[in-house]
């Protein structure tokens, strides 16, 4: 039996140099403040809630599996007024317990709409026509913002034959429903009772925080926005919420240069992938790299007893292992490449994705790697 790592060079090199292509010189374009930053205070926020989704068709949480079913049951049918002895167990068959989340947008207001998710809690097979009975979602004050209630769409699909063999396509123990939460609350936020806004990019960075107060300063005259840091911008702004409105209107489509990002490379462990950023350069070094084949064959040795002898024939394995490695070449990688050379270089050396990582990895331990590698 031969033993050998496949080469994935030509992948990879296709795969790489088509990239690069399809990019072609590098520049940087100009983006809209909007898609730069956000706003100090204005931002979303996650609710939360448990309930309880009825009419399943003999999906829902196993009896006695889920003692927390049973008694959200219990509580549900005492709000009623239905009494139910503890003798009686609540076959919850039809009745699976599950989470409800949603995102509350900001300025949001009350008798608007959200959608959710719902997420089976317990060991519920499916949730596909299934309906969320009315709960209440609560921020991280645990204040309820929104109720939700309504028919679960599931993309999800199993079924199950008689003989325990079974089949599921996507997941059917996580469903949404469209719309299916009312606002109840409004979330308060500063917005309109300041006279300056905070402006935080996205991508921290000194050089681009400084080029958004350059070019508000332009649109908006001198000394209305004062870079803090690599992140905060403040502007002054009208002193009330309608002129703050027409304000960020006009501040939000204004065009930013923003500056390149760090030189980084990230590597994917798990899945092979590797992304090099376009700033990435290396100093002089060498790599030699080499392949490794096992080799082992299997036999079988048959031992024929005495003819006089009451033996039994016996068959006695017998294994041989060699291993032999592929001198590596030595390569020499000059100082300060571009991006299509360090891949050209790399793959002369190193055929396979794991091999490049592990290059990488060595050219950073002894510091000729210029840039930053993240592995996820």
């Amino acid at each position: 039996m031969l033993i050998k790592a496949m080469r994935l060079k030509k992948m990879l090199s296709l795969l790489m140099l088509a990239l690069l292509s399809a990019a072609g010189p590098v520049s940087v374009y100009a983006e809209r403040v909007k898609d730069l930053v956000s706003i100090q205070g204005v931002r979303d926020n996650p609710l939360l809630g448990y309930g309880l989704i009825v009419g399943l068709s003999g999906t829902g949480d196993k009896f006695g599996s889920a003692a927390y079913t049973e008694q959200s049951m219990r509580t549900l049918l005492a709000q009623y007024g239905v009494t139910v002895p503890d003798s009686i167990k609540l076959q919850s068959k039809n009745v699976a317990a599950v989470s409800v989340h949603a995102t509350l947008p900001p300025f949001m207001k009350p008798g608007q709409t959200l959608d959710i998710t719902v997420s089976s809690i317990g060991d519920s097979e499916s949730l596909r026509g299934g309906t969320l009975l009315m709960t209440p979602l609560k921020g991280a004050d645990q204040q309820i913002y929104a109720l939700a209630q309504g028919d679960v769409v599931v993309g999800g699909l199993g079924a199950e034959g008689a003989d325990g063999s079974s089949i599921a396509v996507n997941v059917t123990s996580v469903g949404r429903i469209p719309n299916g939460a009312t606002i109840e609350r409004t979330v308060r936020n500063s917005f309109g009772s300041n006279s300056e806004l905070m402006l935080n990019l996205h991508v921290p960075d000194f050089t681009t925080a400084q080029r958004l107060q350059a070019a508000i300063n332009q649109a908006f005259g001198e000394f209305t926005a004062s870079a803090r840091d690599a992140v905060s911008v403040g502007v002054k702004v009208p002193p009330n919420a309608g002129g703050q409105v027409a304000f960020i209107s006009i501040l939000e489509n204004i065009e930013v240069t923003p500056d390149e990002y760090t030189a980084r490379i990230v590597v994917n462990s798990r899945t092979g992938t590797i992304v090099i950023g376009n700033n990435v350069r290396v100093l002089p070094a060498a790599v030699a790299h080499g392949d490794v084949t096992v080799t082992i064959e299997e036999n079988v040795q048959v031992n024929q007893p005495n003819p006089l002898a009451n033996g039994e024939t016996a068959q006695t394995p017998d294994s041989s292992l060699a291993l032999e490695e592929e001198p590596g070449a030595l390569e020499t990688i000059k100082g300060g490449v571009t991006l299509r050379e360090v891949v050209d270089t790399l793959n002369r050396v190193g055929s396979t994705t794991s091999d490049i990582i592990a290059i990488l990895e060595a050219l950073k331990q002894v510091g000729a790697l210029r840039g930053q590698l993240t592995i996820i």
